[in-house]
């Protein structure tokens, strides 16, 4: 792990950008990226898989609630 890990990724269009203006850090343009659909898919799986687990886990938390 290095000393900064990276916490957030964010996908900003150019106002959403002005709008923060020096509150970022940080800021890499994305102009043309061979692989940034592949990115793109990977952010949408791993999101997928973490709300299925918030799922789960609130699912989990019902049925105990219930049973009391």
């Amino acid at each position: 792990m290095t000393e900064n890990p990276i916490v957030a990724v964010s996908l900003l269009t150019q106002e959403e950008l002005d709008r923060y203006g020096s509150g970022l850090k940080r800021v890499l343009a994305i102009n043309e990226a061979p692989c940034f659909e592949e990115l793109l898919r990977l952010i949408d799986e791993a999101d997928r898989e973490d709300w299925q687990r918030e799922d789960r886990l609130e699912a989990l938390k019902r049925l105990r609630s219930q049973k009391h």
